[in-house]
């Protein structure tokens, strides 16, 4: 079961619904989920972070399983859908195409066929962000979504590297190109 925390905004009429999907050991409060859900409501969007205890299954149930995570957090909500998803939290790209949602996809897992087919059949625009030192990133693979493509070279499944410094400069850059992505609706 998930749990779910609705971010204050400030804004009367939001742009629509940001649903944060963590990674299996990367919660909302991390940086790359933190600084992109501020980023939505810096423009107007309402932001719903989920949290959860992820189950070990295989790759099908998986994405079966996020997806119900994240229907539930969409809930009876009508109107505009950006999902923001982290390495699990992209196993919810399948859910998201079906229902036409916008996206962005953080170090997705792109060795899973099935979650890069799931980009690629989203019809929506989408931005996928990853690192060349992530074994779960794959350019081409990316690339064949149709996507906004952001590669960090060096950077880790956790858009780290072994500099403390180049790592804080990437989560700023990253931050940059989430909201430049926003700000292009």
């Amino acid at each position: 079961m998930s749990e779910y925390v609705d971010w204050p905004n400030g804004h009367d009429e939001p742009v629509g619904l940001t649903v944060l999907l963590p990674g299996r050991n990367y919660p909302a409060t991390m940086p790359l989920l933190t600084f992109a859900g501020r980023a939505a409501v810096q423009h107007g969007w309402h932001v719903r972070a989920v949290s959860w205890d992820a189950p070990d299954l295989d790759t099908e149930a998986t994405v079966e399983w996020v997806g119900t995570q994240l229907a539930e957090a969409v809930g009876d909500f009508e109107g505009r859908v950006l999902v923001v998803g982290k390495s699990l939290g992209t196993c919810g790209a399948a859910y998201a195409a079906a229902r036409d949602y916008e996206a962005i996809w953080l170090t997705p897992l792109l060795h899973l066929p099935q979650v890069v087919q799931a980009m690629s059949d989203n019809t929506n625009r989408q931005m996928l962000i990853g690192g060349t030192d992530d074994p779960a990133w794959n350019p081409d693979a990316a690339r064949s979504t149709g996507g906004t493509i952001t590669q960090i070279d060096d950077a880790d499944h956790g858009m780290f590297t072994d500099d403390a410094v180049r790592s804080a400069e990437i989560h700023v850059e990253v931050t940059r190109e989430i909201s430049r992505w926003l700000g292009n609706t």
